[in-house]
C-alpha cells in the first residue's frame, strides 16, 4: 500500500477526477468561485479547445478538458468536503449552480446537499460535523429525521438523473456478513 500512496507526484492524489465539459474555461471559473479553487493552468489547443486544465480544490486537483462535438456528454458526480457546507453551498448557487438536494444533516455525521453546475455536473457539498460509530449510524437511520434525509437524498438524485418528476429511494439494509 505504501508504494501506491507514493506513486502520485507531489501535490496530487492517487485518484484524480477528470471532468469533460463543453466550456472548460467557464467550468474552471465556476469551480474557483464556488469552491475556492486555485487554477493551476489551462492549455488551449490549435483547434481552440482547452485540451487540459487543472484546478486545486482543497487537497485535490480536478482535471478538465473540452468535449469534442462528436463525443458523448459526460457529466460527473463529485463530492467535495468543505469546512462549512452552508456557506459553500450558497456560494455555489450564487456562482450559477442549481439546487438538486437541499442541505441536510445525515446519519453519518455529515451535513451536505447537491448542486448541479451550469455544465451538468452534480456536486455533493459536504461538511464533516462529527464522528459517528457504525452502531450509532444504524440507530440514527431508524430515526424519522435521518431516515427522511436519506430518502430525500436518494429521491432527488434519482429524479435529477432519470428525469422523472419523483425519484426512487430504498431503505438501507444492514449487511449480515
Amino acid at each position: 500500500m505504501s508504494e501506491q500512496a507514493s506513486a502520485a507526484p507531489a501535490g496530487y492524489t492517487s485518484v484524480a477526477p477528470w471532468v469533460v465539459t463543453d466550456d472548460t474555461g467557464a467550468f474552471l471559473d465556476f469551480v474557483a468561485r464556488a469552491f475556492g479553487g486555485a487554477e493551476l493552468g489551462r492549455v488551449v489547443t490549435e483547434d481552440g479547445l482547452i485540451g487540459h486544465g487543472e484546478i486545486r480544490v482543497g487537497d485535490t486537483v480536478v482535471l478538465a478538458f473540452d468535449r469534442h462535438a462528436d463525443w458523448p456528454v459526460m457529466p460527473s458526480l463529485l463530492r467535495v468536503f468543505v469546512a462549512d457546507a452552508d456557506t459553500t453551498f450558497s456560494r455555489a448557487v450564487e456562482a450559477g449552480g442549481r439546487v438538486v438536494t437541499a442541505l441536510a444533516d445525515d446519519a453519518f455525521g455529515q451535513r451536505g446537499g447537491r448542486i448541479k453546475d451550469p455544465f451538468g455536473n452534480i456536486w455533493w457539498v459536504v461538511s464533516h460535523v462529527e464522528d459517528v460509530s457504525e452502531a450509532d449510524m444504524w440507530q440514527r437511520l431508524q430515526d424519522p429525521v435521518y431516515a427522511g434525509a436519506m430518502r430525500v437524498a436518494q429521491e432527488t438524485l434519482d429524479a435529477e438523473l432519470s428525469g422523472r418528476p419523483g425519484g426512487r429511494s430504498s431503505t438501507p439494509v444492514r449487511s449480515t456478513d
